[in-house]
């Protein structure tokens, strides 16, 4: 008998059609003599619906309360499930993240996972039941309720794929598995079988929407198997999982992009220890994620500084930085939201040279001019122009023959 969890996200339960499809799945999962959860999101434009809500009453709620409002789809969605499972024979009980204690910080909308409970999950299995838990929720240690981010459905389920030492976390979505690329631009994408965590991690982080980034994190260090499929065939997807030898004969795994990107350039920074604390830590606090970083040479002892901020945080960022820049006396402060970042993966690179030649001179073939670079040692990261972006995807597949299947 194994210990599987299956997450079904938004578009998987997106009606009660859809959640009749999903319990049915669960339903011939249990009767192959598994032990199941399930971990489920809000149907399918239910958080957009109540994030719009609180927004026409102010743009800046009160943050706690966000949480409340928007946490209210899964509740409905576990209900949901939980009956069409019992109409069929298959004894359910649903949970909620307080009900499950799951425990979290208390940043509110980006809440972290500190622990997670198992005895109550454990022994509605035990007893043959399927337990369905909310996903996205948490409560911190006030028992204040919190919810985990954008995509914070999948974080749930491999906490408590964790929690359980389940044998595999099955992330159900209305794609195949993971792609070499965004197949919606270019038709030669692949189906990748076997990918390591750190190039999953390298993907959601840098564009790829299938899984969310901290979930993939919390995978590795706790060595959650998951399995990447859709929930409309029965097809094998993708398997994340520990890095393997044979991984490191593909040269490039995968290339992902990212339009959120805002440029931020301040000019006249004084080049003196401690100002790019100054600058940095106040967005640090305020949960801003700063991610390409340039630095000029100094001349005459100041410099220039340009980073990169998600681009629906570029005004927070502003609001956080104007002030900072009027007590260094910065000269100018430039943004730029016309812009997008490409990246090729793949842990290959470890082990081979020439990779970022290869990149570069694939997009100059195509005209297109790199204003920043980014690299660790499996990806390299250009921002270029936001117009281009399709195209540089497009060449850089095709540079690196993605579209080819290799035996590892």
């Amino acid at each position: 008998m194994a210990c599987i969890v299956q997450k079904y996200g938004g578009t998987s339960v997106g009606d009660i059609e859809r959640i009749g499809n999903v319990a049915r799945r669960v339903a011939e999962t249990c009767r192959m003599g598994n032990q199941v959860a399930v971990v489920v999101s809000a149907m399918a434009g239910e958080t957009n619906r109540l994030i719009d809500l609180v927004h026409r009453i102010t743009p800046k709620p009160n943050m706690r309360e966000y949480d409340v409002v928007v946490s209210t789809g899964e509740n409905v969605t576990i209900g949901l499930l939980a009956i069409a499972l019992e109409s069929m024979g298959v004894p359910s009980e649903s949970f909620t993240g307080h009900q499950v204690k799951i425990l979290t910080d208390s940043v509110y909308s980006k809440a972290r996972i500190l622990s997670i409970e198992s005895e109550r999950l454990r022994r509605v299995l035990e007893r043959g039941k399927v337990a369905i838990v909310a996903g996205f929720q948490g409560q911190d240690e006030n028992g204040n309720l919190t919810t985990l981010g954008r995509g914070g459905s999948d974080l749930s389920a491999v906490a408590v794929a964790a929690a359980l030492r389940a044998d595999v976390c099955e992330i159900f979505t209305d794609v195949d598995g993971v792609f070499t690329t965004d197949p919606n631009i270019c038709t030669r994408a692949r189906k990748i079988q076997r990918i390591s965590y750190d190039e999953m991690l390298e993907m959601a982080s840098l564009g790829a929407k299938v899984l969310q980034t901290r979930s993939v994190e919390f995978a590795k260090k706790h060595g959650v198997k998951i399995h990447v499929r859709s929930s409309f065939s029965h097809e094998e997807g993708t398997y994340v999982l520990q890095e393997e030898s044979q991984m490191e004969k593909v040269l490039v795994t995968s290339v992902t992009y990212n339009k959120d990107e805002a440029k931020i350039s301040l000019c006249g920074v004084p080049d003196v220890p401690g100002v790019a604390a100054r600058i940095f830590s106040p967005l640090a606090e305020r949960n801003i994620v700063v991610d390409v970083i340039i630095q000029n040479i100094s001349k005459d002892g100041y410099t220039d500084l340009t980073f990169t901020v998600p681009k629906s945080e570029i005004r927070d960022a502003l609001e956080i930085i104007r002030p900072v820049a009027g007590e260094l006396g910065l000269r100018e402060i430039r943004t730029d939201e016309d812009v997008a970042k490409v990246s090729i993966i793949g842990v290959g690179m470890k082990t081979h040279a020439g990779v970022a030649a290869k990149m570069f001179r694939t997009l100059s073939d195509e005209g297109i001019n790199i204003q920043m670079i980014n690299t660790s040692e499996i990806k390299i990261s250009c921002v270029i122009r936001e117009k281009y972006t399709e195209l540089a995807v497009r060449a850089l597949h095709d540079a690196f023959g993605l579209e080819k299947e290799v035996s590892v």
